[in-house]
């Protein structure tokens, strides 16, 4: 760790940006840095110039220690009351039959497949659908917990649980309680997309604003569950609306102390309505997690989501700031691969996801949904297994 730190010392005689030499000083000072440093490390920062600074940060953190889990997802359903333009993944209802919709029984039995598996995390998120409402999800939570008390349910985005509760005619705390009493753990990320009204108003018109996103993350930080939290990023949006994203997320967490991880997602173009807008290198991904862990400073975690990136992209994010890298998954989920991601049948097993880390150098954890250690894999010998 020493050279590294040798290395980011050096990022202030390399420099002739004064601002940028300010910024450096400010990280190695454990210092917040402000919007405006955000915005130029975006814009004037080099790749390798924020990326050794997020990758000081991160060891500094964690050390080499790369976090995942064992998880799979279930997708009620993909029918949708909503047309969020960047989507590739829902049906708007009024064409459910091009959709799935999956009954409490459909459900249960998915969690019953991996009865003899050590997972430790469902994560349930899906479409909007009218018929799905307060009461069913109770009783699907109280069924997959009498089934497997175990099993930690992360389940559903502020634009589920906005729809959910006003249909419920109930307020945010008192919904958030009732699930939480039927077994509702704690909260994904995602729905986030991007904060600022000029870019919401453009992509997610119809759904649950900035406030409603951040009030329902704070309500359910206050019974004492966790969540994490998403950016969509590389479309219409200015770097801008990037770092005002992520202050409104750093304040939440000075108040609650809620959030694990933050998560950032690429928009992908395949079949929906922003097709016609082109998708960022993986250079601009990389600079995303970097400045994501230089800004996100009272984030524990940076998450990188493997089947959205490809595996060998994701290896590279965790040299930019990334110690997480999701789970195995399984391959239940379709919202990244409708939307024509690299993986588009994401699975993969424990023994490949450490593998994965550990080719980059990397100490493989295997963690649970709040990032207690499970099982540390640095010195597990593996057959060689090759990560496509």
């Amino acid at each position: 760790m020493h050279s590294v730190i040798t290395n980011v010392s050096e990022l202030v005689e390399s420099t002739t940006n004064q601002d940028l030499k300010k910024i450096v000083q400010k990280i190695l000072n454990k210092e917040r840095i402000s919007f405006d440093d955000g915005v130029l490390l975006f814009e004037h920062g080099s790749l390798g110039y924020v990326g050794a600074l997020a990758n000081w940060v991160r060891e500094q953190k964690h050390g080499n220690k790369t976090y995942f889990n064992r998880n799979f997802h279930i997708e009620p359903t993909n029918v949708c009351v909503f047309s969020c333009k960047f989507c590739s993944y829902s049906r708007l209802y009024a064409h459910k039959e091009e959709g799935w919709e999956l009954s409490i029984d459909d459900m249960l039995n998915i969690v019953k497949k991996y009865d003899d598996q050590p997972v430790t995390e469902v994560h349930i998120v899906g479409g909007v659908h009218p018929k799905m409402n307060l009461q069913f999800f109770v009783e699907l939570f109280k069924a997959i917990k009498a089934h497997r008390p175990d099993l930690h349910i992360k389940a559903f985005t502020p634009v589920e649980l906005d729809y959910i509760f006003k249909k419920a005619n109930v307020s945010i705390e008192e919904g958030i309680k009732i699930l939480h009493e039927a077994g509702h753990d704690s909260l994904p990320g995602g729905g986030a997309e991007i904060f600022h009204p000029e870019i919401r108003e453009k992509i997610c018109a119809d759904k649950v604003n900035a406030e409603g996103w951040l009030s329902i993350h704070k309500a359910a930080h206050k019974l004492g569950m966790h969540s994490n939290a998403t950016i969509l990023y590389g479309h219409v949006e200015a770097y801008k609306h990037r770092i005002d994203h992520m202050e409104r997320l750093r304040q939440l967490q000075d108040e609650t102390g809620g959030f694990n991880t933050f998560i950032p997602l690429k928009f992908r173009n395949q079949d929906n309505d922003m097709s016609n807008v082109k998708e960022v290198s993986i250079i601009e991904d990389l600079k995303m997690y970097a400045v994501s862990r230089l800004y996100m400073d009272n984030f524990p975690h940076i998450k990188a989501y493997w089947p959205m990136l490809g595996r060998k992209n994701a290896q590279l994010t965790l040299n930019f700031g990334v110690d997480d890298l999701d789970g195995t998954i399984d391959d239940t989920t379709k919202i990244y691969s409708m939307a024509g991601s690299e993986e588009q049948n994401p699975a993969m097993s424990t023994d490949e996801l450490v593998a994965l880390i550990k080719q980059v150098n990397r100490q493989p954890v295997e963690r649970d949904t709040l990032y207690n250690v499970i099982k540390d894999y640095s010195n597990f010998e593996l057959e060689e297994v090759e990560v496509n």
